[in-house]
């Protein structure tokens, strides 16, 4: 398969250009406007924030973006569908609000913000893969209504995933509470009793009331728990893990499908920006110091190409030495322990996201094989 480009500006000031202009600059060089956006409704699917997290990226991204479409004659709105877990985006008119709270407004943003699933997250489309895993995929209506679609991406850690790049960004956050359920299905965890102080941290943050507290321990029903991962996350002494087996590769074969369903047959391209790497996806209500430091923006028409290339980038940087990662690799190193250089493997031992880039592949949704472009 032939190689896809993949467009970078790095953080630096350039002369007299800030950021903005740079990303406008960045889009620019790596095609938009070879896209038709004259009449049509762009969805621009971002990720606003939990309340509470600041690692989001912000509003001033996004409004480049929509200037850029309406400048083409578009007309862009900004969307993302409800959560599976409870939090302050689990129905359309609570993300409403986080995404005005954390400054997605339409007088921030220039353009409107569109909950693509619904009030409840039950307004979704049916859309035929025909994949391994997944023969129909649930997406949120407002997304697959849209003629052109735009991802506009948080390059960071995840807690299940490894990386949330552009294909979880599209294939999770494009799928309804029932397609999130469907992705999320195949990993179910426990908990090891010993370590566990009955907080019941797991079972404020469960939407499913999976975990329950016993004799100050906590266990899961795993005929409730659908496997989000958000007790993983939560629990101060680490006592749950995730009885992995293949559920990792599952959860990265299905988002790749997922993706698949949302870019296939229309016009799309993506942007990642490297910035503010926390260690877990910002749908948490806080975030932890970056793993990583700020690298830079990149833009493509192809979203393997560009989660290969912010994943090269980010295991090639320094990381920091008081983040999750460091102490890690520091431990590693005290007990004389193997280190490998994958930072999302350091950071997060129990998961793997190669298996997502490999199965988008296979699948035909784009190529790992990449020419990086600094502009």
């Amino acid at each position: 398969m032939e190689k896809s480009k993949v467009y970078f500006t790095s953080f630096k000031a350039t002369g007299n250009e800030n950021l903005l202009q740079k990303l406008h600059r960045l889009m620019k060089t790596a095609g938009f406007e070879n896209i038709d956006f004259k009449d049509k409704y762009a969805a621009v699917k971002i990720h606003f924030g939990e309340y509470g997290n600041l690692a989001f990226l912000r509003p001033n991204y996004a409004r480049v973006v929509a200037d850029y479409v309406k400048e083409l004659g578009g007309k862009p709105f900004l969307t993302d569908c409800n959560t599976l877990y409870v939090g302050s985006r689990k129905n359309a008119l609570d993300h409403l609000e986080t995404a005005y709270v954390n400054g997605f407004s339409p007088y921030q943003t220039g353009c409107h913000v569109l909950i693509a699933d619904g009030l409840k997250g039950t307004d979704e489309t049916l859309v035929p893969v025909n994949g391994e895993y997944v023969k129909e995929a649930k997406i949120g209506s407002a997304i697959m209504d849209a003629d052109v679609f735009i991802s506009l991406t948080h390059f960071k850690g995840h807690e299940t995933a490894g990386f949330g790049g552009t294909i979880k960004n599209i294939g999770m956050g494009c799928g309804s509470r029932a397609g999130k359920m469907e992705q999320h299905c195949e990993g179910k965890p426990s908990v090891a009793t010993e370590a566990c102080i009955g907080c019941g941290a797991c079972g404020r943050i469960c939407a499913h009331g999976a975990p329950v507290i016993t004799d100050h321990k906590a266990k899961i029903d795993h005929d409730k728990c659908v496997g989000c991962g958000r007790c993983l996350a939560v629990c101060p002494k680490d006592a749950i893990s995730a009885d992995y087996a293949d559920s990792v590769a599952m959860l990265n074969y299905k988002m790749a499908e997922y993706s698949l369903a949302v870019c296939q047959n229309r016009p799309c391209f993506h942007v990642s920006l490297i910035c503010d790497v926390s260690p877990n996806c910002d749908c948490h209500p806080e975030n932890d110091i970056p793993i990583l430091p700020n690298i830079g923006m990149l833009a493509s028409f192809d979203p393997v190409a560009l989660d290969q290339a912010c994943a090269d980038l980010c295991n090639q940087a320094s990381p920091v030495e008081s983040s999750v990662l460091g102490k890690n690799i520091a431990h590693a190193h005290e007990h004389h322990e193997e280190c490998d250089h994958d930072h999302f493997h350091m950071t997060h031992p129990d998961t793997e996201w190669k298996s997502c880039i490999e199965h988008a592949v296979k699948i035909g949704l784009g190529t790992n094989e990449y020419e990086l472009e600094t502009i």
